[in-house]
């Protein structure tokens, strides 16, 4: 059986983008997959009590430099060049979550998110203007129109609410956040125990397979 992955996200979170882009990668060496679940990450802190890392360290000024050094040396790790902050940051990603449901419903998840993810994070563009997000979506060879009419719909809204609160209840309380079964990783530096989780859950299924009898 495939191992299937719940990677939890919001577009707001360049950690988010850091494990957009090595999930590829994850996939194709173990044959797992994984499901993207889009949540509002500013639900999940309010709801949490949680803090950006900008605002919860701001009294810490080493803690913000070595977070800041952390990242420059993930980048150079894995070679994520094209990665730039937004110079918008932070971006209110209300709009774009929704987009995420929406696409999801129309069937471009994958177009959509590449999309925007790399809007947000490799050509630092302001994805709360409703006109960039129009032209973004344009650019990549989406139904603009299509897509930003299905985010503004009643339901679009309450499935990434439920997502959200569906988030929280099992455990999360930032962004990313990855769940195999219950278990739950939080943060880009947990994708090696993920990938880890992986294998073993394969090696789990293989030893418990039954046993093929040929005549």
């Amino acid at each position: 059986m495939t191992t299937k992955v719940e990677f939890h996200f919001d577009f707001g979170s360049p950690n988010a983008y850091f494990v957009h882009r090595l999930i590829p990668e994850i996939e194709l060496r173990t044959g797992a997959t994984f499901d993207y679940v889009p949540v509002l990450l500013g639900g999940v802190f309010k709801a949490t009590g949680n803090q950006a890392p900008m605002l919860a360290f701001a009294g810490i000024p080493s803690k913000l430099a070595y977070q800041s050094l952390e990242i420059r040396r993930f980048i150079a790790k894995h070679d994520l060049t094209a990665f730039t902050m937004n110079t918008h940051f932070p971006v209110n990603t209300l709009q774009i979550m929704r987009g995420a449901v929406a696409a999801e419903e129309l069937g471009v998840a994958p177009s959509y998110i590449e999309a925007v993810f790399a809007a947000m994070w490799e050509k630092s563009l302001k994805m709360d203007d409703p006109a960039v997000i129009a032209t973004t979506l344009k650019d990549a060879g989406l139904d603009a129109d299509a897509l930003i009419a299905r985010s503004q719909s009643p339901e679009v809204k309450a499935k990434l609410a439920a997502n959200t609160e569906a988030s929280v209840k099992r455990g999360t309380f930032g962004i990313p956040t990855m769940f195999i079964g219950d278990e739950i990783w939080f943060g880009k530096d947990t994708l090696r125990d993920v990938e880890d989780a992986i294998v073993h859950a394969q090696q789990d299924d293989a030893a418990h397979e039954p046993v093929r009898e040929f005549p």
